[in-house]
Parts: structure tokens; C-alpha cells; sequence
């Protein structure tokens, strides 16, 4: 029996365009009528999660900064907060610089409501990476950079993909964090151990849902292992190879309302039970 549907935003519920569809809002809605807690699970920051969930009816928790932020929307109440250590941020910074030029930071921090970007990084930036104008990023030292623990630390280079700059990362082999990508242009790190499956665990934990209970959807290698947890993964038919690998199962694209035909077979057979 699912009593708790997780599902990421963008290329999961989310239209290519970034919008919430009539369908997908009417299948949310049900799901909620039918006593289901619908969770967000996303990369965004609640700024960004705020910004859609009006469209989506999203009231209640969600899970932001890939699992680090659990939060409240309707309350503010902060759930609770993994920071990646000043010292590890360092020893990554450090090591990747001195690996070849062209590194670029920023740092998340204050339940996502704060970015500090080194200097270059917003020159290489758009809205759509952080759902805010770059000009707000900042411009400062790699040193300020640093300064301070992370909620997600962010990490792009100017050429190499994030697939190129990950096997640039891994090839150091350093710990003390955990790192991921999204599709975005750059990678994230997070807290060790940190990611959707460590956030969805506390969450469900403080709700009294089994992981067995958990309907996840995803599109990305930041949800592979989130739809690995889940009693049962779902992907989209658009999503990364990762992705797909690790679901149970696969749905229409984000285009097609995936997420919302799912939802409305559980919900139909829900009524008819």
C-alpha cells in the first residue's frame, strides 16, 4: 500500500517549459483527497519549490537541496539541515584546483536563501541554474567562498561537462562529502552520506511511512538512488540512463504527464478497493 508519493520537479512532474499541467495538478489532487502525502524531492531550494507549488498545490514538506533541507511549506518549520564541513569543502576546492584550471564555486547556505559565488561564476551562469538572476549570486574571493558550511556546494568548470568534471573529482579520491548531478551544468556536493534516499528516510521516519509505502518518480542521477530505495521507483521516459537503470519501472515522458498517469491508476484502484 503507498501512503507517500516523492516525486522530483524538473523533467519529472514538471513540463519541458517548467509548468505544472491541468492533468498533473488534477492527479495531485486526488492523491491528496485519497489521504496520500505527496512530497516533493527536489534540488531546488524552497525559493524555487515555492515558486511552483501554487500550480502543483504543494503545501505541506518538501525536500530540498537534494535531500540536505527538510522543510515545511506551509509552516517554515525547518525539519532539519546536513552542511558539508568547511573542511572538506576545502580539501576539495583545493585539490581540484590544483588539478587544471577553470573551477568555479558557490556555496548555498541559510536554508538556501543565501548564495555566494566566486568570482567568474556568475558570467557563466543563467536563471535557470539557480532560479534567480545571476547578478544575485555575488562576486567574491574563492577564500569567502569557502568560509563558511555549505548546504549544497555547487561546482562547475567553463569547459568540461559535469560528467568530465565528476571523473575528474572521483579520480581524487577524497571524502568527507558526497556529490551528485542533476542534468544541471555543474555538479553538487552535498554532506557525506547525504542525498533524496538520506532526506525521504528522516522524513518518512518523522511520518510513519516504511520505505515499502513510498511511490518515488525521478528523471535523473540525482533520483537513481532514491527510486532504488523506494518500495517503488518510477522513472520517466526522458530520464538518464542512471535513472532508468535503477527504477522498478517506466512511465511517459514529462511531456505526457507520466507522474500524473501513474498516479491516476493508484488512485482509481485506491477507490476500488
Amino acid at each position: 500500500m503507498i501512503r507517500l508519493i516523492a516525486t522530483d520537479l524538473d523533467g519529472t512532474l514538471l513540463r519541458p517549459d517548467g509548468t505544472v499541467s491541468a492533468r498533473t495538478r488534477a492527479a495531485l489532487g486526488a492523491a491528496r483527497a485519497a489521504g496520500l502525502q505527496v512530497v516533493p524531492v527536489t534540488a531546488r531550494q524552497p525559493r524555487g519549490v515555492r515558486r511552483i507549488a501554487g500550480a502543483a498545490g504543494l503545501t505541506e514538506y518538501a525536500l530540498c537541496a537534494n535531500g540536505a533541507y527538510g522543510v515545511h511549506l506551509g509552516t517554515g518549520e525547518t525539519l532539519f539541515e546536513a552542511q558539508v564541513t568547511v573542511a572538506a569543502q576545502r580539501t576539495l576546492a583545493q585539490a581540484l584546483t590544483r588539478r587544471g584550471p577553470g573551477v568555479l564555486f558557490l556555496s548555498v547556505r541559510q536554508g538556501g536563501e543565501v548564495y555566494v559565488a566566486q568570482e567568474g561564476y556568475a558570467a557563466v551562469a543563467r536563471f535557470e541554474d539557480h532560479n534567480r538572476e545571476p547578478a544575485e549570486l555575488g562576486t567574491h574571493a574563492l577564500d569567502d567562498v569557502l568560509a563558511a558550511p555549505s548546504l549544497k556546494l555547487i561546482v562547475r568548470h567553463a569547459t568540461l561537462t559535469p560528467r568530465e568534471l565528476l571523473a575528474e573529482l572521483r579520480a581524487l579520491n577524497l571524502g568527507g562529502f558526497a556529490v551528485t548531478h542533476s542534468g544541471a551544468p555543474f555538479l553538487e556536493v552535498l554532506a557525506e552520506g547525504v542525498g533524496k534516499a538520506w532526506g525521504l528516510t528522516l522524513l518518512c521516519g518523522r511520518l510513519g511511512v516504511a520505505r515499502e509505502e513510498v511511490l518515488a518518480f525521478g528523471d535523473a542521477p540525482n533520483d537513481a538512488e532514491m527510486l532504488a530505495w523506494a518500495g517503488r521507483g518510477v522513472a520517466v521516459a526522458n530520464a538518464h540512463p542512471e535513472a532508468l537503470e535503477a527504477a522498478d519501472e517506466v512511465t511517459l515522458s514529462n511531456a505526457e504527464d507520466g507522474v500524473a498517469r501513474v498516479i491516476e491508476r493508484l488512485t482509481a484502484q485506491s477507490s476500488a478497493g
